[in-house]
């Protein structure tokens, strides 16, 4: 199935795959870094792994898994220590103007969690209220449940963070797993199941921006939650 990349396949989703918008890459460190600046695109960053400590747009922070961060085009962040880090980064092609704003990061434990389909919960990390008006980067938690199939009309990319489940797309079906990528372009008709024992937990980023909880059922009529 081309809307899935299994852990250690490459590249994951952006171009090459034919993900226009967007650019998926995982980024580990153990020690400082060089400066990362885009001229071009907005970046989404998430703590997969590790610790250590950044300056993002020249504020300093403690990076620990769940720690989330928004860079505009032309701002800059590096690493400054790191042990076993692990960071997705999304990039993000042809971005909105962020009216003047560089930067945000965004602890996933301080936000307060919003309910989507099928039992279904959100919380919000980088949205256009921290200045990211291109797109929302969000942690999706899944019950086990397999949810009706239902499309959105965002375009949205996906890392599985925790959790087992299948992909159900068009009458195949394939197998999710900690770091497993998704791509899912606006209007394509598909199901998240998550198989258990436990949570899946899934780290989205799709544009253009909105709520995770807004999807509509095959036949055009908006999901109920």
């Amino acid at each position: 199935m081309k809307w899935a990349i299994q852990p250690g396949d490459s590249p994951l989703f952006g171009p090459e795959r034919g993900c226009e918008h967007f650019e998926q890459r995982v980024l580990r460190f153990d020690g400082a870094s060089d400066e990362h600046v885009h001229e071009a695109d907005d970046e989404v960053l998430y703590v997969l792994e590790g610790s250590g400590r950044a300056t993002i747009g020249g504020e300093e922070v403690e990076l620990s898994p769940g720690t989330a961060a928004f860079v505009a085009q032309g701002s800059s962040w590096r690493v400054d220590d790191a042990d076993g880090l692990e960071v997705l980064s999304v990039l993000v092609r042809d971005p909105l103007s962020s009216n003047g704003a560089t930067h945000a990061v965004v602890a996933v434990d301080a936000v307060e969690a919003g309910a989507a389909t099928a039992g279904r919960a959100f919380r919000l990390l980088a949205t256009p209220e921290v200045g990211c008006r291109s797109v929302t980067q969000f942690v999706g938690y899944i019950p086990v449940v397999r949810a009706p199939d239902h499309f959105h009309k965002y375009d949205e990319v996906v890392y599985v963070l925790e959790g087992d489940g299948k992909l159900h797309i068009d009458g195949e079906s394939v197998p999710l797993q900690p770091g497993t990528c998704v791509h899912l372009p606006a209007g394509l008709v598909h199901c998240l199941e998550n198989v258990g024992p436990g949570e899946m937990r899934v780290l989205g980023v799709f544009r253009p921006a909105g709520s995770p909880a807004e999807a509509y059922y095959p036949d055009g009529t908006r999901a109920a939650y």
